[in-house]
Order: C-alpha cells, then sequence, then structure tokens
C-alpha cells in the first residue's frame, strides 16, 4: 500500500509517500522561517496562506519523485496545531480522496512524531516510554502498543521548544532560537551562571521551564547593568541549555525506573538537540531510539508511517478534521490491532 502523508500543522508544509513494504519513497519539506523570522514568530494568516500556495506543487514532486500517479490511501494532520493551517491539509486531502477514490486517514501530530523513529532500519519494539519534546508540546508517554499512550508527565507552562525560543530571543538570536542558541552555546560554559532544575525534586513527572525563563531573563538583565552581556551571551546559553538538558534527564530517567522501561524514544524538534542526545544515551541503561534529524521537525513522512500503521481503521473522504487541541490519550488502538488481540 502507498501511503501519501501531508503535515501542515504550523510553519513546514511536509509531503511524503511510504510503501509498507519498502519503506519511505520519497518526500519533500518546506519552511516557512524566512516568512516569519520578520515577525520574530509564526503568524498563522501567513502559514495557512502559504500551505495553500504550496501544497499541490509539492505533493505532485513527491509523486513524479517516486514515479508514482497516485496513492493507495491519504494520511494527514489533523491536530493539534494552527486551525487554518490544518484545514489546509485537511481539506487537500479529502479532496483529493473524492478524486482518487481512496481512504483518507487522519493522524495526531505528536503520535507522528511518536512513531517516526518506525522511518529507521532499526525501529524500537513495544513496550517503550517516549519523551516528545517540541515548540508545542513536552511529553512523557508510556506506550505499550500502538495507540495506548498513557501521558506520565507533561508541562505546566511553557514547552520546552517555547522556553528555548524565548530564551534565544533574550539573548538577542533571530528565530527559530533554539537551534541558533544550541550552536551558541557549544562555545559556552555551561557553568558560568547558575540556574534552577525547575521540578526535578518534585513527585510525579511533569515538567514547567516559566521560571527557568524568568531566571534567564533576570541574569540577562544583570549582566547588562553590568556590561558584560556581549561576552556572556555563549555562557548564558550554554548554562541555559545545560538546565533544560539536566531537567528532560532526570524527569525522564525517574519516568524509566517507574515503568522499568527498556526502551526510550526521544522525538519532535528538540529531540535533534546533541546535548540531550548525548545525556540520555549516556544516561539510560536500556536502548535509546532517535528519529534521523531531518525527521525530528515536522515532516510528512512521519505523518506518511502513522496513517501506514493506521490504514486498518479505514477512513472516509468528505469527513474534514481539524482540531487545534486534541489528547494523545484520547486514541485508540487500530482496529486490525484489537481484533488480533482478541483472537
Amino acid at each position: 500500500m502507498l501511503i501519501l502523508g501531508l503535515e501542515t500543522s504550523c510553519d513546514e508544509t511536509g509531503v511524503a509517500l511510504y510503501d509498507t513494504e519498502r519503506g519511505l519513497l520519497a518526500e519533500v519539506l518546506h519552511s516557512q522561517v524566512d516568512l516569519h523570522a520578520v515577525y520574530g514568530g509564526v503568524v498563522p494568516e501567513i502559514a495557512s496562506r502559504d500551505h495553500l500556495r504550496r501544497l499541490l506543487p509539492l505533493i505532485q514532486q513527491v509523486l513524479d519523485d517516486a514515479g508514482v500517479v497516485r496513492p493507495d490511501a491519504i494520511a494527514y494532520t489533523a491536530g493539534p496545531g494552527l486551525v487554518g493551517a490544518l484545514m489546509v491539509g485537511a481539506g487537500m486531502a479529502n479532496g483529493l480522496g473524492l478524486s482518487w477514490g481512496c481512504p483518507v486517514i487522519p493522524v495526531h501530530h505528536m503520535e507522528g512524531h511518536l512513531l517516526a523513529p518506525m522511518l529507521e532500519d532499526d525501529p524500537p519494539t513495544y513496550p517503550f516510554l517516549a519523551l516528545l519534546v517540541s515548540g508545542g508540546h513536552t511529553l512523557l508517554v508510556w506506550v505499550p502498543t500502538l495507540g495506548a499512550y498513557e501521558i506520565l508527565g507533561t508541562t505546566l507552562d511553557d514547552a520546552v521548544g517555547e522556553a528555548f525560543d524565548k530564551t534565544a530571543k533574550l539573548l538577542g538570536l533571530g528565530y527559530p532560537g533554539g537551534p541558533a542558541l544550541a550552536a551558541l552555546a557549544e562555545n559556552g560554559d555551561s557553568a558560568a551562571w547558575p540556574l534552577p532544575r525547575p521540578m526535578i525534586h518534585r513527585d510525579g513527572f511533569d515538567f514547567s521551564f516559566s521560571g527557568l525563563k524568568t531566571a534567564v531573563m533576570l541574569k540577562v538583565r544583570e549582566a547588562e547593568e553590568r556590561g558584560i552581556l556581549e561576552e556572556s551571551r555563549a555562557d548564558l546559553a550554554a548554562s541555559f541549555q545545560k538546565a533544560v538538558v539536566d531537567t528532560l534527564a532526570k524527569r525522564t530517567l525517574k519516568a524509566a525506573r517507574h515503568k522499568d522501561a527498556a526502551r526510550l524514544v526521544v522525538a519532535g524538534g528538540v529531540g535533534a538537540n546533541r546535548m540531550l542526545r548525548d545525556e540520555l544515551t549516556r544516561q539510560f541503561s536500556g536502548q535509546v531510539f532517535y528519529p534521523r534529524l531531518r525527521f525530528c521537525t515536522d515532516n510528512g513522512a512521519m505523518i506518511a508511517v502513522a496513517g501506514a500503521l493506521r490504514l486498518a481503521d479505514g477512513g472516509e473522504p468528505a469527513n474534514i478534521q481539524a482540531r487545534a487541541r486534541w489528547s494523545l490519550e484520547s486514541l485508540a488502538e487500530p482496529a486490525a490491532l484489537k481484533q488480533s488481540e482478541e483472537t
């Protein structure tokens, strides 16, 4: 079965074609970073209009690259995300589904991230613990099988990627700030500025990053008052990044011990952070699985593979779904998986 995956949840237009036997055949990603950089963040209306302009040509490009006339099914991101941007992908998927007479499968964006390591040659097996870290989400999820998700911890305020971007803005870096901050941190001393590790001694597995962001703001003001901000920017970036990584690692390892997890999946945009990868690989006693760097950010390939795994649930055209908020725990196991368990 050939699955066309469409991702339009925020500011990246992703299209991919996945074969259930041969794997990923073709994929393309268009980033809107340049459009939004002047505003210092994503402007929803601009994002929607650019998706509308880019999506159909990118679909044709992927089909041409794979030498395919049309797919057997279409998977699209139905949420969570920006409603206008989601509607573009949902409308396109359902329109093409009607035209081609093929099933259309709505996919949860975070399930796509969670399943992105399934694109690799050595994918994880169930059960596993997943750390999903991005601009909009910070989640610790226990995954006994596909579609059965238990959220152990989430952020009480800012998502970790949002904290990276806001701290980068405090340091005068451009948008998106996360990669720029990580690059700057490579030249800094992570012990130069003492910063808190939020909630690491609290019960449970939740996160909080707003206090850390405030602590950085106070350190930036202190550096300005002392006239040393310019030479301290790299140290501040390194100190912030180390505080975040320490926090993520400690809470994740605590959850892994709680569930006696032998496998850990790390996905989402912040999952590309090299320090985070190194720290979790070093400290976790079991296997750690990451998507390729290009599949950490939003992309069509993760939506295509998630759609392929949910293909047994079918799907119908003209059933457009676009949800700004959508709990991962509300998803169910695919119908075929339930039937196999019952038999």
